[in-house]
């Protein structure tokens, strides 16, 4: 176990290398903090594994083969698909991220369906989590027989399903992961205590891969509750990342209380982080990767306790890190191109111009590439 000391040193040695390097330090979202592999599995650390890849620190490198799949995949929605959208440029297409030190193979649909013969993974989270999994889908989609997979939709949850794989893909809306109900005053009332609306949805599932922070990080003008609620206490006030600390809790104690890892693998994808202006960035017309990432556009709130949090566990979480990396790919937003309108519209619209969601393809399925190496 590690002690007081070894902490302290890794929060310095965390905070030099963060204004040095152009990575962070886990493996995977929101801003970087170093973690023991003896108390958090990590995604490219097994605990056994005496050699370590961290698939977080590297580069971007422009790749011709890219993108994997064609950008006319009939799975994705409308607000992804940038270049129908009128975005003129493709080269944000084309740049696979290179870990220092080692490599992610290139995604092999076939292989990855092998891997997924008779088994269902389910993507849980927000948005940006439905990026992803139309992202996964158009990465193994082209392989299948057109009368061999579809989709289907259940409440808050939507399948592709491959057929002679006997695999789902799936993708379940909780972006809060517990629960947000209506008072009967008609007033949103989040319960950080309560969690089995959406859990239900999880028993049964092989590959369970969530994310959790973009809703819990919204400024007061544009919240989704109006209040948290613990037990019988009905709160207005509290600290975003206290409560984002209790609504991961509850989320920790249902695995731990609920899920068998001889059964269920849990992958923790940290947040994609966003490129507005509140932050000090923008995306609008650009066209390269940053070369290097700040530790003043980022907060690490978010990923720090995510961390504390999983430490505490005792099911094994891996812990996906594609937070810094993915701060550097300020090229790959919607921006203007969310929907298809005129050049006079899209300049009326600059203001509000979308730097969350990513486009398709793009940034997404290098998340996927490192999601089925893991796998």
């Amino acid at each position: 176990m590690a002690t007081p000391i070894t902490h302290l040193l890794s929060f310095f040695l965390l905070f030099s290398i963060f204004h040095c390097t152009l990575s962070l330090l886990d493996p995977q979202d929101d801003v970087g903090f170093l973690v023991e592999p003896d108390d958090v599995n990590i995604v490219q650390n097994n605990r056994n594994s005496s050699k370590r890849c961290d698939f977080s620190v590297g580069k971007w490198v422009y790749d011709e083969s890219y993108p994997l799949y064609d950008p006319n995949c009939p799975y994705l929605s409308t607000a992804v698909t940038c270049q129908k959208n009128g975005r003129p440029d493709s080269d944000y297409e084309k740049w696979k991220w290179k870990p220092s030190g080692c490599s992610i193979p290139r995604f092999d649909a076939l292989k990855f369906l092998g891997k997924m013969r008779r088994k269902r993974i389910m993507l849980v989270g927000d948005s940006i989590m439905r990026n992803q999994w139309e992202s996964l889908v158009c990465l193994v989609q082209g392989v299948i027989p057109t009368g061999r997979k579809r989709v289907t939709y259940h409440g808050p949850a939507m399948a592709f399903h491959s057929m002679d794989f006997e695999t789902s893909i799936e993708f379940l809306w909780a972006p809060l992961l517990v629960e947000l109900k209506k008072s009967p005053e008609n007033k949103r009332v989040l319960h950080l205590d309560l969690i089995e609306e959406n859990a239900k949805y999880w028993r049964g599932v092989d590959i369970l891969v969530f994310d959790s922070a973009q809703w819990w990080t919204h400024s007061d003008k544009t919240s989704s509750w109006d209040y948290y609620k613990e037990g019988s206490n009905l709160i207005k006030n509290m600290s975003l990342m206290v409560a984002y600390q209790k609504g991961l809790s509850t989320w920790a104690r249902w695995v731990d209380l609920n899920l068998n890892p001889q059964k269920t693998k849990v992958i923790f994808r940290s947040m994609s982080p966003r490129h507005n202006r509140e932050n000090g960035w923008k995306c609008d017309n650009q066209k390269q990767p940053l070369p290097f990432f700040s530790l003043q556009q980022h907060a690490p709130e978010p990923l720090v306790v995510l961390q504390g949090v999983l430490k505490k566990m005792r099911f094994p979480v891996y812990l996906q890190d594609i937070t810094t990396m993915t701060a550097l790919r300020r090229d790959g937003h919607p921006s203007v191109y969310r929907k298809a309108t005129s050049q006079d519209e899209k300049q009326r619209m600059g203001h509000s111009s979308d730097c969350s969601h990513w486009c398709l393809p793009g940034v997404p399925d290098i998340w996927n590439e490192m999601l089925s190496a893991l796998l």
